[in-house]
C-alpha cells in the first residue's frame, strides 16, 4: 500500500504538550486527557504603505499560528507545561496531594503541541505546533452534573530555525512518541 495523495482525517485521537527547553528542543511530552479539539490557523499581519490615495506596497510582518484546544478532565502536569507555575507532590499514599500553584509574577512559557488525527484510510495526520504560548484564557468550568473541560488558546511563532508548524501524513497510524 502506498501513501495516498490526500488524507481523510476523521477523529482526534490524542494531544500532548511538551515544554520548550532550548531553541528547538523540548522536554517530555505530557498527555492531555480525553482530547476533544485541536484547531489552528496560519496567519500573517501586514502593513500597508499608502500614498496618493492608493496602496503602494504591502509588507508581511511575519507568520504566526493561532491555536486552540479542549480536553476532558484536568491534568496538572499539562497545565504546568502550558502556564508555568510549580507542581508539588506531598504526602504518602493514601494521603498524597498534588498542588499546582501560580504566582502573579510567573511568566507563561513556550511549549510544543502535538496532535494525532486518525485517517479514514488507516493512516493518520500529526499536527505539530512549535513555540506555542498561551495568549488568551486557559481554564474550565466545574458544574453540577457535568464533566470538567480544560480549554486554552494562544499563538505560536517560528522557532529560531524558522520552523512554525508541521502536518505529517503517515501511511500507517503512528502514536505520538
Amino acid at each position: 500500500m502506498t501513501l495516498p495523495a490526500y488524507a481523510l482525517p476523521f477523529g482526534l485521537r490524542d494531544v500532548k504538550v511538551a515544554p520548550m527547553t532550548g531553541d528547538a528542543t523540548y522536554g517530555a511530552l505530557v498527555d492531555l486527557p480525553a482530547s476533544r479539539t485541536l484547531a489552528f490557523a496560519e496567519t500573517e499581519e501586514s502593513e500597508e504603505l499608502r500614498g496618493d490615495d492608493t496602496v503602494i506596497a504591502r509588507r508581511g510582518l511575519g507568520k504566526t499560528v493561532t491555536w486552540s484546544l479542549e480536553a476532558g478532565g484536568i491534568s496538572l502536569d499539562a497545565l504546568k507545561v502550558m502556564m508555568g507555575g510549580t507542581l508539588t507532590l506531598t504526602g504518602t499514599p493514601p494521603n498524597e496531594k498534588d498542588t499546582f500553584a501560580m504566582l502573579g509574577t510567573d511568566a507563561r512559557p513556550y511549549f510544543k503541541i502535538e496532535g494525532q488525527i486518525i485517517n479514514d484510510n488507516g493512516g493518520d495526520i500529526h499536527c505539530l505546533i512549535y513555540r506555542a504560548k498561551l495568549d488568551g484564557d486557559v481554564g474550565g468550568e466545574f458544574t453540577e452534573g457535568g464533566f470538567y473541560l480544560t480549554a486554552a488558546d494562544g499563538i505560536a511563532i517560528p522557532r529560531v530555525d524558522n520552523k512554525l508548524f508541521d502536518l505529517i501524513h503517515n501511511e500507517t497510524a503512528a502514536v505520538i512518541t
